[in-house]
């Protein structure tokens, strides 16, 4: 007879129970896909970005292993491949990475650099200042600076 009393006053759930607990449980996990998603989204953009600041490092070291002064003291013909003083680089601009002899780089080709060079005083040292910035449709541009002295 105990176990019949035990059993009376054991109830299960309730259809408006099981109901209240779907709903719940919805409303969390459309919060919680809602996150996922929004990460999944935004997960190539730190790739996309360093692979930028590659592109710039590139072409900023390119520039800044040449001398300040024009070697020939002549401009005429040149080419990204025949440059060869800082000063040559101003203004290049480059649709899609290309290497030093103008070829595309593969997978780089959503990319467009920018270049400028200044001069700086600094004391009694005048330097060049480079400018590298790379952009790519829908992302932050990355602009990277660097100095070359002619001492």
């Amino acid at each position: 007879m105990t176990a019949r009393l035990n059993s009376r006053h054991q109830r299960g759930a309730t259809i408006i129970e099981l109901v209240i607990t779907i709903v719940i449980i919805s409303i969390a996990l459309v919060g919680i896909l809602g996150v996922v998603n929004l990460s999944v989204k935004h997960s190539a953009d730190p790739v996309v970005r360093q692979q930028a600041i590659a592109i710039a490092e590139s072409y900023l070291e390119e520039i800044l292993l040449l001398p300040v002064i024009d070697p020939d003291g002549s401009n005429i013909g040149e080419t990204r491949a025949t440059f060869d003083n800082v000063e040559d680089y101003d203004g290049l601009s480059d649709t899609g990475a290309k290497d030093q002899n103008g070829n595309a780089i593969s997978g780089l080709e959503n990319y467009t650099i920018s270049i400028s060079v200044s001069d700086q005083n600094l004391s009694a040292v005048t330097m060049k200042q480079a400018t590298v910035s790379v952009i790519r449709p829908g992302t932050d541009t990355i602009s990277l600076n660097g100095y070359r002295a002619n001492f």
